[in-house]
């Protein structure tokens, strides 16, 4: 397995994730800033990992301001896509997303935009097994180059997948098992309910993927619900899933997943995804144009983009988002 990174597998080797590891600023310092400024540590090229799974905890916010600033070329993975991966596709922000399953939701039904494309020719759905997906992430965040496992053996995906994956031979039982190659993405886009202005983050509910892609990830990029203080972090460390030292930036962005939902904080808004579930429904590529003009490239601002879904909207999203803390 070579020593750089594969443009099919992402493998980085060991001594390139030792000098990224040693030229990161580990430091505890405050990392607080705006979309915008957060927007410039993702390059054009890059490899960005997206946290949450599916309509839970996406940083929308942030893919949001990486259309706007007009990111193109990127490789995206996450566990499971949703209409995110939809406006990567169709804004032009990424060619390529690596995914165990790719469709707007289970109520609307496989991505008709990521069919388009997909089926033109022009971009790629890469897809892996949901296992696989955890595990390579794991693999990226233990440094190691790979993992074996049992995840896929025999399956169709293990065959579409090539020489992307090996049959490896257990050393001390003699089993074959399948060496899945590690995911070290050069970002990560991870929204948490609640972190300090250095980086430490806590989550609420369901984890998912989100430890080991931080662990991976050359750096972090944080949007939060809310910044708290680190008094108060310390109060719950116990909740603190995501270390001060993976982080390059955190960036306060209420209602950072809509129009997905974030646990504890607020649920889908449903109206909005029926709306675009409609629009690309009738047309795969002008209903996408014009969800992007009007939501993401028509607002000022994120606040803007929240008036535009609606204050009453996200108040009654809020009060059924929040009612797993009622007695």
């Amino acid at each position: 397995m070579s020593a750089e990174m594969s443009a099919d597998t992402l493998v980085k080797g060991y001594d390139t994730l030792r000098r990224e590891i040693a030229a990161r600023d580990r430091g505890l310092r405050e990392k607080v800033m705006s979309l915008d400024e957060a927007a410039r540590l993702v390059s054009d090229g890059d490899h960005v990992a997206i946290g949450g799974c599916t309509l839970s905890r996406t940083p929308m916010a942030m893919i949001w301001a990486l259309i706007r600033a007009r990111r193109t070329g990127l490789t995206v993975s996450r566990s499971i896509t949703s209409t995110e991966g939809d406006l990567i596709f169709a804004s032009g922000l990424g060619k390529k997303i690596v995914t165990s399953w790719f469709s707007q939701g289970i109520v609307w039904g496989i991505s008709k935009v990521m069919r388009h494309h997909v089926e033109s020719g022009l971009a790629e759905f890469d897809e892996w097994s949901h296992m696989a997906m955890g595990l390579r992430y794991r693999a990226g965040g233990m440094g190691i180059p790979f993992m074996p496992v049992r995840s896929m053996v025999g399956s169709d995906v293990a065959r579409i997948r090539g020489d992307e994956v090996k049959p490896v031979r257990c050393p001390f039982t003699g089993d074959e098992v399948m060496a899945l190659p590690a995911l070290n993405p050069d970002v990560a886009l991870i929204h948490v309910q609640r972190a300090d202005a250095y980086g430490n983050a806590q989550l609420d509910g369901l984890q998912f993927m989100d430890i080991d892609i931080a662990m991976a990830a050359s750096k972090v990029i944080l949007t939060t619900e809310r910044i708290v203080s680190n008094d108060q972090i310390r109060r719950a460390s116990d909740h603190t899933r995501i270390p001060f030292f993976t982080v390059e930036a955190v960036v306060e962005v209420p209602y950072g997943s809509v129009p997905h939902e974030c646990y504890g904080q607020y649920e889908p808004i449903f109206a909005q995804l029926d709306n675009y579930a409609a629009l690309t429904a009738k047309d795969p590529v002008a209903g996408v144009k014009t969800y992007l003009d009007e939501f993401v490239h028509g607002p000022k601002d994120w606040a803007d983009y929240l008036s535009k879904v609606g204050l009453e909207t996200l108040l009654t999203a809020s009060r059924r988002g929040r009612v797993i803390y009622n007695d």
